[in-house]
């Protein structure tokens, strides 16, 4: 068997669909296993750029299948919309399916989402109004909505009229908002079933047999380690896994038939949203870099903050997903800054110097970054396609990462298109 699992290892954004396009091409099976069209991977194929928020990335380059598993839950009309895009533009879609048991984003997710943003005095964590974390609420509830549902009349219309009762009382008596009619979105969703019932299907079934047959299968998370659930910037996250250990319960395959654990990571930092960010740079170096990486969210649209590469975020995020091949995206970035910082340690609110990444989200905020400073380079590297076209400090650089985690980086990035790459050895 051969099997790989892309991940990020920051706050989003690393690059990961552009890795998993890349490596899509040589791949059985492309499987996206959490979140939902929260996540934006923008993937460019020739002239044309395609902005990718709940299909796999690699849906553009596949031989074989792509699957949206259970652990992914999906608005069926982004879906719909997401399908209708890349068929447009010439690109296939019949080899897209989704999990009989990944849940359904309903209207009153996303409404309850948008009006928790929205709410004055509440704790804004910049979500993207999706309807995501409400989802996953009631999937943790027992009272979520999954796709096999939309393809039973009698199930679909009783767990429509008991999620009314309770999400209708809180839009009218707490948010003061008008509720929901039952027959509209009971008809809409009974609708939409009939339109995805060729796409539904039973995942996990035939992703064991193909990891049985040894076929190459990638694994594609959306997010990254410092917005999980339990390991992230806690409450300042998303709502579900997006680590190597999301994959078993999100597509329904044993730990032990993950092989090639693979993190990407930029060359510096970049968040968007709220929540604490200890590298960030607010000054023109930081919009310098905003400007030339195109730092904007795919998704919302957002100017992303920007900062130094975090070396002690990265460490925590390196060794919860045991990654064992590393990928720098965007180093291209960094040409004509003549000082590159790293921070390597944090500077405690009293005076202690850790190498640890901390539980604590609160005290996260008054940690001061201890940085090491590497001279930069001025060359445009964007035409390398070999390390040895790399000049010495681009090299130094990567060098000093991989001293640092210990882990080899095994792909650098250099820019957005497919060909941009530096691969220090093959994979596949």
């Amino acid at each position: 068997m051969a099997t790989y699992v892309v991940v990020g290892l920051q706050y989003g954004d690393e690059g990961k669909g552009k890795i998993t396009d890349v490596l899509s091409a040589k791949s059985d099976y492309v499987v996206r296993f959490q979140g939902g069209d929260n996540a934006g991977h923008t993937v460019y194929a020739g002239e044309e750029k395609f902005v990718l928020h709940l299909l796999p990335s690699g849906v553009l380059q596949c031989p074989g299948k792509c699957i949206i598993a259970n652990g992914v839950v999906v608005n069926p009309k982004a879906f719909m919309h997401e399908i209708s895009q890349i068929e447009e533009k010439g690109m296939r879609s019949d080899h897209v399916f989704i999990s009989r048991r990944a849940h359904v984003i309903m209207p009153y997710h996303i409404l309850l989402d948008t009006y928790r943003e929205e709410e004055e005095g509440g704790t804004q964590i910049g979500t993207t109004k999706k309807g995501i974390g409400p989802c996953y609420e009631d999937k943790i509830a027992r009272v979520g909505i999954r796709m096999v549902d939309l393809l039973n009349p009698e199930v679909l219309a009783e767990k429509i009229r008991k999620n009314l009762k309770i999400k209708n009382s809180l839009f009218e008596k707490y948010f003061e908002k008008p509720g929901i009619e039952f027959e509209e979105i009971y008809k809409e969703f009974l609708e939409i079933g009939q339109k995805l019932k060729h796409r539904i299907v039973d995942t996990e079934v035939e992703l064991n047999q193909a990891i049985h047959d040894g076929k190459n299968i990638l694994f594609e998370g959306a997010q990254a380690l410092m917005l999980d659930i339990d390991f992230g910037t806690y409450p300042y996250v998303t709502s579900s896994s997006p680590s190597t250990g999301g994959v078993c319960t999100g597509a329904g395959v044993p730990p032990t038939s993950l092989q090639n654990l693979i993190g990407v990571a930029k060359a510096y930092t970049t968040r968007v949203g709220n929540g604490p960010f200890p590298t960030e740079l607010n000054d023109e170096l930081g919009e310098k870099m905003r400007k030339v990486g195109q730092e904007f969210g795919a998704t919302t649209g957002r100017p992303r903050r920007t900062g130094w590469l975090d070396l002690v975020s990265l460490k925590h995020a390196t060794m919860i997903n045991g990654i064992n091949n590393l990928v720098i995206t965007k180093l291209d970035v960094l040409s004509g800054i003549p000082s590159l910082k790293i921070a390597t340690k944090y500077k405690t609110e009293d005076g202690k110097i850790i190498d640890y990444f901390t539980s604590s989200t609160t005290k996260l905020y008054n940690y001061e970054p201890v940085y090491e400073e590497l001279e930069g380079w001025n060359e445009d590297i964007s035409h390398a396609r070999t390390y040895e076209e790399l000049p010495a400090n681009a090299k130094k650089y990567i060098e000093f990462i991989e001293d640092y985690l210990g882990i080899n980086v095994y792909l650098v990035s250099v820019g957005p298109e497919r060909s941009q790459n530096i691969i220090r050895k093959e994979l596949f």
